[in-house]
């Protein structure tokens, strides 16, 4: 079973960065592609980006707009999602994922104009 626990949400002015981390234990097979959804209120969640603990390949949401980066630290086990020049449409939980299947308990931002 994979777990995984996300953290770094919070509030920041429009503009602002943050930068979120989700920390993964358990099987590394089940957690090959980890990556980021969101989730705003009323709305489905929806794919922010994700990458391969092994290669580094990463893919994002045309939304992103070289705004966010993925990362990874392999030695902490640690995802990590660089948020920059961010907009009051990026309010919503944010949610880890792991191998599609592993999800962590979200962490909130919210983006004030």
């Amino acid at each position: 079973q994979v777990q995984l626990v996300e953290s770094g949400g919070g509030l920041v002015q429009a503009g602002g960065s943050l930068r979120l981390s989700c920390v993964a234990s358990g099987p590394s097979f089940g957690r090959s592609d980890t990556g980021w959804f969101r989730q705003a209120p009323g709305k489905r969640r929806e794919f922010v980006a994700i990458i391969n603990w092994r290669s580094g390949k990463i893919k994002y949401a045309d939304f992103v707009e070289g705004r966010f980066t993925i990362s990874r630290d392999v030695a902490k086990n640690t995802v990590y999602l660089q948020m920059n020049t961010l907009k009051p449409e990026d309010t919503a939980m944010y949610y880890c994922n792991a191998g599609g299947n592993f999800w962590g308990q979200g962490t909130q931002v919210t983006v004030s104009s």
